[in-house]
């Protein structure tokens, strides 16, 4: 296969989302690879073989903490290996990264911790970013050709946001959060997204407390599938997907050569 093609998609918990027609969308067949963040569920708890009868080879790392977090990987390409976790208790106990290898090429899938739930978990916010950032760095040496993709929880810039003013002191929006996607970038990741697409009012979820905001596209861009700089020629398509409708978030997309 010459290219891959890649979703992915906070869920917002998979069996929520599979009662508004998941599987369903699945069968459209969006992507050769689907990457789910917020699953919220262990894989024996899910009709999981509605995937594997769509020819998906099935990945799940759940959090420790029943029906909260977790991530998961669908691909019809088998992966040459997969890793579970980062090696760092805090974020593997609550099932934030799954790592999978393709040839030369690892695909992440991570789900950022959100700190809208107040200043502790913002501050585990924070130590989890500078882990991260770190492991990235020290994971470049060995796999140079890196895909990130997931929920970060951090819209970068004011045109990722569709008021940047009103939501400056919003988690997701603050200077250090931002500061931290700056020096990601800094480090040679590279936004796919906007590789293609320059435009203002893309958006990857709305707020659910307010039911107008999808309507009127309020929303932030906070799922991301961002490649190592020297993937950066291989991009062919970035897109997302406002009219997938199954979470507060909807798919986002990449389609990558996969040879050098």
């Amino acid at each position: 296969m010459s290219s891959f093609r890649i979703i992915s998609y906070n869920v917002n918990g998979i069996r929520a989302a599979m009662k508004k027609g998941f599987v369903d969308w699945i069968k459209t067949d969006p992507a050769d690879i689907i990457c789910l963040q917020e699953t919220k569920a262990e894989k024996d708890n899910v009709d999981h073989k509605a995937f594997t009868d769509l020819g998906f080879y099935d990945y799940w790392f759940s959090a420790q903490k029943k029906g909260y977090s977790g991530v998961a990987v669908f691909t019809k390409i088998k992966p040459d290996n997969v890793e579970y976790g980062t090696g760092h208790k805090l974020s593997d106990d609550e099932g934030r990264v799954l790592q999978l290898d393709f040839g030369d090429i690892r695909l992440m899938n991570a789900y950022f911790p959100s700190g809208t739930s107040g200043d502790e978990r913002q501050g585990f916010k924070y130590k989890w970013l500078d882990e991260f950032m770190l492991y990235l760095e020290d994971l470049k040496q060995k796999k140079p050709n890196l895909i990130l993709c997931g929920d970060y929880n951090i819209a970068h810039k004011e045109i990722d946001i569709h008021d940047p003013k009103g939501n400056k002191n919003s988690s997701g929006f603050l200077p250090a959060e931002r500061a931290w996607m700056d020096k990601f970038f800094e480090t040679g990741w590279v936004d796919t997204f906007r590789q293609i697409h320059p435009e203002p009012h893309r958006y990857s979820w709305w707020s659910q407390r307010f039911p107008t905001v999808r309507l009127q596209n309020k929303g932030w861009r906070i799922d991301y599938i961002n490649v190592s700089s020297n993937l950066k020629q291989n991009i062919v398509n970035a897109e997302i997907y406002p009219d997938v409708k199954h979470s507060d978030h909807c798919p986002v997309y990449l389609e990558i050569r996969n040879e050098q």
